[in-house]
């Protein structure tokens, strides 16, 4: 949204990169240590760390990758009607609030003047177990896209791949559970937790680059816009291994019995209640929507700056078409709070992916019970 501070630094990174901007060569007499520098600050703002923006991707792309996007849901949807227990449904949602909050606050990366946002991709998985984990995320991706304009639409698919898929469904069964093992370990938690988050973050870079240059909609060189995306995305991954091995450990002290590995294995009670850990992790996804909504609001809108000050104008270039144009007018009729320009906007964002994970958890599992009936 437009205001008075469109045009100026909104935080310490965006502030770097404007002055990196106003005293960098012109293009031709750029040296390649510099376009790498001055990329490296703008690319995680274009993108919003993972989230892609519908002028990255085609409508080509972008359908099969919704496609695939389906096919995994429909797959996840079966496994966690067939898997879960009743008393999973509450965490579900509780947890899919959690990682809402915490995607919401941004870590420093030391050295780069960049920073980043936890998936938690890895951290589910542990919990949940990978098809719940997947189906939680989903739904958080669903909910930023839709409510908060946070990723396009058309590219939903694939931002369901690049963070949902990869992380819950590759990098937590088969590097995370390899390390971790059963989880009795503090230090093999952390490996695992770092090693995966590291990998998921690392291929989902990947994807963004590869589905990014298949378009063929921008003029990113892909062999350096890869070097960036995975650079700085080696870093991110580092932070959220951490903080992910933080929380696991917390978990594992506290209530060793809602770590997946330990239901899967056996040692976990089967009539084991979760309530009062749901309302630990409901409590903390409040305060920190709220902390952080609270603190943002006090910023202007850095990423119109962002964006103009890379190409000229306050919005990405888009390339006009059917599919494009009806998209963006369904994202823009159901983005009530755009940009999550309300202090509430984490409460709010919180309160909504509860709300649709209980529903779909909770009708996956009565379907089930009354399957079972029958």
């Amino acid at each position: 949204m437009e205001s008075q501070y469109s045009h100026c630094p909104a935080t310490g990174m965006q502030a770097f990169a404007y002055a990196i901007r106003r005293i960098r060569p012109t293009a031709g007499n750029q040296s390649p240590a510099q376009s790498v520098l001055v990329k490296i600050l703008t690319i995680d703002i274009q993108l919003d760390d993972m989230h892609m923006a519908d002028a990255l991707v085609s409508p080509a792309v972008a359908g099969v990758a919704g496609a695939v996007a389906v096919g995994l849901l429909a797959v996840a949807a079966k496994k966690v009607k067939s898997d879960m227990s009743d008393n999973m449904v509450p965490l579900m949602g509780v947890m899919g609030a959690f990682i809402f909050a915490a995607q919401m606050i941004n870590f420093t990366i030391p050295g780069t003047g960049s920073s980043g946002h936890i998936v938690g991709g890895i951290l589910l998985g542990a919990v949940l177990g990978p098809w719940a984990a997947f189906l939680t995320l989903t739904s958080v991706l669903v909910v930023q896209c839709l409510i908060f304009a946070d990723g396009g639409l058309m590219a939903l698919g694939c931002n369901i791949i690049n963070m949902a898929a990869l992380s819950t469904l590759v990098a937590y069964p088969l590097i995370y559970k390899p390390i971790a093992g059963h989880g009795d370990r503090s230090w093999r938690i952390t490996a695992g937790a770092v090693t995966a988050s590291v990998i998921s973050l690392e291929l989902g870079a990947l994807c963004v680059t590869a589905e990014t240059e298949m378009s063929g909609v921008t003029a990113l060189p892909w062999k350096e816009f890869l070097t960036l995306m995975c650079s700085i995305h080696l870093f991110i991954g580092l932070g959220e291994g951490l903080a992910t091995a933080a929380v696991l450990y917390f978990v594992k002290s506290y209530k060793p019995d809602l770590l997946a590995a330990n239901r899967a294995a056996g040692t976990a009670s089967a009539n084991s209640s979760y309530k009062k850990a749901a309302w630990i992790f409901m409590g903390t996804a409040m305060l920190l929507g709220l902390l952080f909504t609270w603190i943002a609001s006090s910023y202007p809108d850095g990423l119109e700056w962002s964006i103009a000050s890379i190409i000229g104008d306050a919005d990405l270039p888009t390339v006009k078409g059917a599919v494009q144009d009806a998209l963006g007018g369904v994202q823009a009729s159901t983005s009530v709070l755009p940009d999550y320009g309300s202090t509430w906007s984490g409460v709010i964002g919180c309160a909504i992916v509860v709300t649709m994970v209980w529903i779909l958890a909770g009708l996956l599992v009565r379907r089930k019970t009354a399957v079972k009936k029958l």
